[in-house]
């Protein structure tokens, strides 16, 4: 068996040219989608991560802001530029780079953005929205997560889907996403027992546990899906999944590799929230 390789490049280049559409259409109505970013302290990968998101935004004639502020900032600063953004016309996405410094509470952080600019997904509210079944915006990395999916054709109803990993950035709004699309949901993690044997029951295997490479063919049943959410640093320097990516391709029916699969997704999900979220602004002024 040829496992099909799920390509997040192009599903991520699809999604961001019918985006650009919509941003024109949207400026030329009189609201152009803008999104903030707020950057705390000198992280390199943040700061990666950071350019990646401004960069994404002009591509897309999106208006950016990229505020970035010193390591030591007080909490109370940051709450009130977080205020003013809520307050902007300008500004219909806030995001709060993640990790922040240790005199920041990040639970505070999250819930002072408004919930209707929360493009990150992670404001309790949005969270709740989620898990009633109701609308609101979903965590970028699960959501996009599910377009993969629906751009390859792979059902999940009645599906049997197993996620590795239990985070609240991840595993958790994922598994309430797979439930809303009607797949039956079993999320496994580090105090799961047997969990090959319980990984090998699925259909659609997630792996989001931050450990390189440690998904391997036993963990997989033949012809299963397999999802990569993993990006991990390898003493080398290259860059490795959650999955090997090598021995689980021989078993797969179709695989995302790491880089190239669900992280561009991630991106253009913020993008594709903040878009959203421009969108309700205007009908509100309508």
């Amino acid at each position: 068996m040829t496992a099909t390789i799920i390509d997040g490049k192009k599903v991520s280049s699809e999604l961001k040219a019918a985006l650009a559409q919509e941003v024109q259409q949207l400026t030329e109505a009189g609201v152009r989608p803008g999104l903030a970013v707020i950057l705390v302290g000198e992280d390199p990968a943040s700061q990666v991560y950071v350019r990646n998101k401004e960069k994404t935004c002009i591509d897309l004639g999106m208006h950016s802001e990229v505020h970035r502020l010193p390591a030591d900032t007080p909490q109370a600063d940051l709450i009130a530029l977080i205020e003013k953004l809520n307050a902007s016309d300008a500004i219909h996405g806030i995001l709060v780079q993640k990790p922040l410094p240790g005199q920041i509470d990040e639970k505070a952080v999250i819930g002072a953005i408004a919930v209707e600019k929360d493009v990150d997904g992670f404001h309790p509210i949005s969270i709740g929205n989620l898990l009633i079944g109701d609308e609101g915006f979903v965590p970028c990395t699960p959501a996009g997560v599910i377009e993969l999916l629906r751009a390859y054709d792979i059902p999940l109803e009645g599906k049997r889907a197993a996620i590795i990993g239990r985070s609240n950035i991840v595993g958790k709004p994922m598994a309430a996403l797979l439930i809303r699309e009607n797949a039956t949901v079993t999320v496994c993690h580090s105090r799961t027992a047997n969990l090959p044997e319980v990984t090998r029951e699925a259909d659609i295997v997630i792996a989001a546990i931050g450990r390189p490479n440690m998904v391997t063919a036993e963990y997989i049943k033949p012809g299963a899906v397999v999802i990569d959410v993993g990006i991990n640093r390898l003493p080398s320097g290259k860059l490795a999944g959650d999955v090997d990516f090598e021995s689980a391709k021989e078993v797969a029916s179709a695989i995302t590799p790491v880089p190239g699969g669900v992280g561009p997704m991630t991106i253009a999900l913020l993008m594709k929230n903040t878009v959203e979220s421009a969108r309700k602004a205007l009908a509100s002024r309508q």
